[in-house]
This record gives structure tokens, C-alpha cells and sequence, in this order.
């Protein structure tokens, strides 16, 4: 399954369950997370898509470690499983 692919079925898992995602970049920070996604208990979450076998790179581990840092709600999901056990 190509990371594509991943994504659209993340897309399609959190509209499912009532909530929206919404395509992040930055132009002025690298490795920003894919996604963001607003679920339907409140909670925001930003959202790294990669396929089985994909990588993370420094840039994108350092996001993650800023978004621990600030207490925000950071998930790197690799299949349709982890989706799936990933949504409330």
C-alpha cells in the first residue's frame, strides 16, 4: 500500500467517524505533519502518514519531539490498522 493510499483511507476514517482533516504544510518550518484532524470529542490532533516500510526523517522526528514538548496531540500512523485503532 503506497502512502498515498494510506492517507486517503486516514481521510476517509476520520470523516467516518464524524470528525474533518485538513492537508498541513508550512512554507517556513520542514517536516510539519501531513495532517491535521479535528475529531468530534474535541480533540485536535497532528498527524504523520507514512507506509510500511516508509522512514521519518530528522526534521519530522524533531516535530514530533516539539509537538510532545508543547503537550499537543501527535500520532505517526503507518496502516490501516494503526488508523483504525487510532480513532476513538
Amino acid at each position: 500500500m503506497t502512502e498515498a493510499e494510506v492517507e486517503r483511507y486516514f481521510t476517509w476514517a476520520v470523516r467516518r467517524a464524524g470528525g474533518q482533516t485538513y492537508k498541513f504544510r508550512s512554507p517556513t518550518h520542514s517536516g510539519v505533519a501531513d495532517r491535521i484532524a479535528c475529531l468530534p470529542n474535541g480533540e485536535t490532533w497532528f498527524v504523520e502518514i507514512k507506509k510500511i516500510g516508509g522512514r521519518i526523517s530528522p526534521l519530522q522526528h524533531m516535530f514530533a519531539e516539539d509537538m510532545h514538548r508543547l503537550h499537543q496531540n501527535y500520532a505517526c500512523l503507518w496502516s490501516k490498522e494503526e488508523i483504525d485503532q487510532w480513532l476513538p
